[in-house]
């Protein structure tokens, strides 16, 4: 029972950041997130597409990590997004103050832009396994789920 217990607290800090915290960010501050997404995408429609498939991501992607349906392929979508939030939303190369002492707001940015990529990196663990058997069962069955809460069922496969 620990075990699941553990499972739940890691699948939970991994999908915090998403789910609630951004999601209801742009939920409640709409607006300002299309204008931020406006940076990457210069026409109006278009910001506001990528925030509302970025909330439906954020949202249907970490419930599926959570709740273990489809998990594996959530979180391959999710790796996808972090990696695309990344180059897309922190360019620290852009910033004309990028340096490694001092005040400067490109290192500030590389930093968010090295906590995507390590995010990243967490959902692809999730997705692929610790070896390379588990990126053949992903590529093999991608919609097939890790089982995370096996443990809660009895040998019987009672509850």
């Amino acid at each position: 029972m620990l075990s699941v217990v553990v499972i739940i607290a890691v699948r939970c800090l991994l999908v915090a950041l998403f789910l609630p915290f951004s999601a209801l960010d742009k939920l409640l501050n709409f607006s300002q997130a299309v204008d931020q997404a406006a940076a990457a995408v210069p026409a109006r429609w278009g910001a506001t597409l990528l925030i509302c498939i970025g909330l439906g991501i954020e949202v249907v992607m970490s419930l599926a990590i959570l709740t273990g349906v489809a998990d594996r392929l959530a979180a391959f979508i999710l790796a996808g997004y972090c990696l695309i939030t990344a180059v897309l939303w922190k360019r620290f190369w852009k910033a004309p103050d990028f340096r490694l002492k001092g005040p400067s707001r490109g290192r500030e940015i590389f930093w968010d832009f090295l906590k995507n990529l390590a995010l990243a990196a967490g959902f692809l663990l999730l997705t692929f396994g610790t070896d390379a058997a588990g990126a053949r069962r992903f590529w093999s069955h991608p919609l097939a789920s890790t089982h995370p809460y096996a443990a809660l069922e009895q040998p019987d496969g009672s509850r």
